[in-house]
């Protein structure tokens, strides 16, 4: 079937805010996000597109994306010969439309005018905060050997994580009849369904009764285009044009078994990256036959001097002396001193490398300099790129803090989770 997926256009959707995101978000657009150490959140559905041989692909967004597009126009750059091209269409006021992006389905039918130069039949819409790794043409195949006019993927899932998500019901043909968003109570157990029906197990079906939409889609391109002409006011693809589609078309559910983690959250985020150090981590960025792609930064391997390091990923570029690091994350460029204690916890890294000058700058100007000083302990955290944190400090929230945020902006905690914002400076022998 892979001539039909010629005419398939990605679109990938990171226009909201990122809100549940703060204080990652505060200087980036969500998809821009670091991951991993050495990713981005972008990476992902970028990299499933390629490795799924669809390279025509779109990212939307709305907020603070300057840092998206450098990455992007770094990054994914195919050759002169080949029709591929990953681009950021930013929220644009024109004309016609002065508003900026009201939701996911109004995000699309604004760029629909981007799309009149370009030969579209299928129109694969994805979102920008997922961690998951998805052959995307098993997706199609089941799309069009249905004869579908939107294909909506799904993962089975639990009681207690049900009410998080718009849940559909399917026939056992795979036909979906009814979809909610975000049910509670009575609503909640209408959509229980028989699992088995998708290839589950009775005790598999047992424990995951309900069917979850990823918010992946498949979508008929001109289907799409009758549905966000119907109502304007329509601008949500869970609230509106879901619903609306089930009534009008047929639209089948494509069942996706393996690891999906929607990491829109601190909690989320944070858990999703300290289990990539794990033994035997739930999302796997060793699996050559799928890559996941990112910048070529050309730096030198990481150097560690008499370090303690256990159940964590160094990225390139760090130097490392003398520290002890257990269940941790370190980002790109990493500098950390002797005597540093870092545990359970997301060290970003830095965008640059200070020379020599500028340390002893800093030195004389009892200024910090890049990286986590000498003695620091850091426990639950997560340290965005570019911060200062100075000897002997400890970040620690002994108190057991919930919610935070510092006065001076330095420091934020969110579900327990002490976050230092991007270029954030914590003096020598804070305590937190």
């Amino acid at each position: 079937m892979m001539g039909q997926h010629d005419n398939v256009v990605a679109v990938i959707l990171g226009g909201g805010a990122g809100s549940r995101l703060f204080p990652l978000t505060g200087e980036r657009s969500k998809p821009a996000v670091p991951l991993g150490g050495t990713y981005r959140l972008i990476d992902v559905p970028v990299s499933n597109c390629i490795n799924s041989e669809i390279t025509q692909i779109f990212v939307l967004t709305q907020y603070n994306s300057a840092s998206l597009n450098r990455h992007i126009s770094r990054t994914y750059r195919f050759s002169n010969f080949s029709s591929g091209f990953v681009e950021v269409l930013a929220a644009e006021q024109t004309k016609d439309n002065p508003q900026w992006f009201q939701g996911t389905a109004d995000a699309v039918r604004q760029m629909l005018p981007h799309l009149r130069d370009w030969r579209v039949d299928t129109l694969l819409i994805l979102s920008g905060d997922h961690l998951y790794r998805m052959d995307y043409r098993k997706f199609l195949d089941r799309h069009f050997s249905t004869g579908a006019d939107l294909t909506v993927s799904v993962v089975p899932c639990r009681p207690d994580e049900a009410p998080e998500f718009g849940l559909l019901k399917a026939d056992p043909d795979g036909r979906i009849v009814e979809f909610k968003e975000k049910p509670k109570g009575a609503d909640l157990e209408s959509m229980r369904v028989d699992t088995t029906s998708f290839g589950l197990t009775a005790d598999e079906s047992a424990g995951r009764p309900f069917l979850a939409s990823m918010g992946i889609y498949v979508f008929n391109y001109n289907k799409l285009v009758e549905l966000l002409k119907t109502d304007n006011s329509w601008v949500d693809f869970g609230r509106e044009i879901i619903p609306a589609a089930i009534e009008k078309y047929t639209v089948q559910a494509h069942l996706f078994k393996d690891y999906w983690e929607d990491i829109g959250t601190i909690r989320a985020f944070y858990e999703a990256n300290l289990d990539l150090a794990a033994p035997l981590p739930k999302f796997n960025f060793f699996d050559a036959s799928a890559p996941i792609y990112t910048r070529s930064r050309y730096l030198p391997p990481s150097k560690l001097i008499g370090c303690d390091i256990d159940n964590s990923m160094v990225s390139e570029g760090c130097i490392l002396n003398g520290v002890r690091i257990r269940k941790s994350i370190i980002g790109l460029r990493s500098r950390i001193d002797s005597g540093a204690n870092i545990e359970e916890s997301i060290i970003m890294g830095s965008d640059i490398f200070e020379s020599i000058s500028e340390i002893r700058s800093n030195i004389d100007s009892n200024k910090p300099h890049i990286g986590i000083g000498e003695n620091t302990v850091i426990r639950r955290c997560i340290v965005d790129k570019n911060v200062r944190i100075g000897n002997n400090v400890k970040l620690l929230n002994l108190n057991n803090i919930e919610f935070y945020d510092a006065p001076d902006k330095s420091v934020y905690i969110r579900e327990g989770i002490i976050i230092v914002p991007k270029n954030a400076t914590i003096p020598d022998g804070t305590e937190l």
